[in-house]
């Protein structure tokens, strides 16, 4: 997996629709839980207690932990079996029916008739969770029970394409389940692990690893920075250390509202951003996370595709109630309706007004991005790393026209602002006519302006116009060989661009 972070796929509906029919087959090995939420209203307090009472009207389940993941995966189009044990207890019967229902296999869902069964029930008053209650066993899984497991593993991996490993340390998956996973490593084409103690699988050397952002601080022994930069900072600076510890090819650290950082051993981080939402509606969001990523990943794409790919699932997923699923037709509809490719300047004013007001740092660039390549990733994931708000201005046809050539652009304005709309660093695209997107920023006035590497502060006609109403203007590094001429020039003579292209 080495390299991979050079070059992306945006993710569109039509890349969805071509991952999705890919329907790879995927084993889940993990933790089995049985999620519960109990809805209602509040409105008066008990007379026992200082405690709320809370009229329940509704009871709805749904699988969790490892049965989320797996259920997501189904949702998105993959075969998927499930290796995992519950108890003889109706939790476990309700399980086994969702997930059946869910169309995942669960020929190697075994039953253990001394096991208690692990479920999470959330209390829920007007949208507010009150409470959780856990039940269930969580001790060691006995020798018997473990080998059955195991055996059922090599069975579920014939002909499997990954192994996604979901360890929350519910006792599941000891030792001796890591040995048979390390023993069968060789025929596993793709390893993804998710776990509490990602050290624990170290021998097993996993392709890919997810900690959230605790457990990657945690793995560094350093305390968990507040500011989304820092931690990105942080988790970059050490991903050597991450990578040593984890026994991984590649690390993605989820960062929930602050996004995600995938982590490989050259080049840079790549960074994919979240649409915030609250965190009552977060729970089960990291397991569609994981399983759009293992999908898109076993499906073939560059792991730098398969995050935006996952960025979107999760993005859609927390804006839904309790633990859910993301649908191939969700996850299009959804970026065909939030990713408007061309938003008009009034609309796009009115938005600036608001992001300002909300003390968000607002950076704007521009150019005629023809075919995205890895220099024009590299570059705005940079310019997203310096504000809150990226806004990207595309120079229309027929002034790609005038300032390239009749022979450019190679995409329509349409297109490249649809590409570059998809891009989760990428928060409002717009279209300007003149040879200078100068009336744009009279009329937005962004806090910062930047421009790539190739140029000097000097060179942008531009800057008296930022500077005039205070804004900064910065230049940010090139990255060398990667110009859109280049590329072109490159697909014209038959030449390899570069992985993953």
């Amino acid at each position: 997996m080495a390299g991979e972070t050079k070059d992306v796929a945006p993710i569109t509906p039509d890349l969805v629709r071509l991952v999705s029919e890919t329907a790879p087959t995927v084993v889940v090995l993990g933790d089995a839980i049985l999620d519960v939420w109990l809805s209602g209203h509040c409105e008066r307090i008990c007379r026992e207690a200082p405690a709320p009472v809370v009229d329940v009207g509704a009871r709805a389940t749904s699988p969790g932990g490892a049965a989320n993941t797996a259920a997501n995966l189904a949702a998105l189009g993959a075969h998927v079996r499930f290796v995992s044990v519950v108890g003889d207890d109706e939790p476990g019967r309700e399980l086994a029916g969702l997930l059946d229902e869910h169309g995942v296999d669960t020929a190697n869902l075994l039953t253990a008739t001394s096991r208690r069964s692990i479920s999470k029930q959330r209390v829920v008053a007007d949208e507010q969770v009150l409470l959780r209650f856990d039940e269930g066993d969580r001790d060691d899984l006995p020798a018997v029970q473990t080998n059955r497991l195991a055996k059922a593993l090599e069975k579920a991996l014939t002909g499997a394409d990954a192994l996604m490993v979901c360890d929350y340390g519910n006792g599941l998956l000891g030792g001796p389940l890591r040995d048979a996973v390390a023993r069968l490593r060789a025929d596993i084409p793709l390893l993804v692990v998710d776990a509490h103690d990602f050290e624990q699988w170290r021998r097993a050397r996993p392709d890919l690893v997810t900690p959230n952002a605790a457990e990657a601080a945690s793995l560094l022994g350093a305390d968990l920075p507040e500011d989304g930069e820092e931690r990105a900072r942080l988790f970059e600076d050490e991903r050597g250390t991450l990578l040593d510890r984890t026994g991984a090819s590649a690390a993605v650290v989820t960062m929930d509202r602050h996004g995600a950082m995938l982590l490989t051993g050259e080049g840079r981080g790549y960074r994919t951003w979240a649409v915030p939402a609250p965190e009552s509606q977060a729970s089960g969001a990291g397991d569609t996370f994981a399983a759009a990523l293992v999908l898109a990943r076993a499906a073939g794409l560059p792991t730098t595709s398969c995050m935006e790919l996952a960025q979107a699932a999760a993005n859609v997923v927390v804006h839904k109630d309790g633990t859910a699923v993301c649908t191939p037709a969700e996850l299009s509809l959804a970026l065909s309706r939030e990713r408007e490719a061309e938003v008009p300047a009034h609309e796009l004013a009115r938005a600036v007004a608001a992001h300002r007001e909300a003390g968000r740092r607002v950076v704007f660039t521009n150019g005629c991005f023809d075919v995205l390549h890895r220099g024009h990733i590299t570059y705005l994931n940079e310019a997203k790393r310096l504000g809150d708000v990226l806004i990207v201005a595309v120079n229309s046809d027929e002034s790609v026209r005038r300032l390239k050539g009749p022979d450019r652009p190679v995409n329509t304005a349409q297109d490249r602002a649809a590409v570059l709309s998809a891009l989760s660093c990428v928060d409002h695209v717009a279209v300007f006519d003149e040879d200078t997107p100068v009336k744009m920023l009279e009329l937005l006035r962004p806090q910062l302006y930047v421009k790539g590497g190739d140029y000097t502060e000097n060179m942008l006609p531009e800057a008296p116009t930022v500077r005039s109403y205070g804004g900064e203007v910065r230049v940010l590094g090139y990255v060398a060989d990667h110009s859109t001429t280049s590329v072109i020039e490159k697909i014209r003579t038959s030449a390899p661009v570069g992985e993953g292209a």
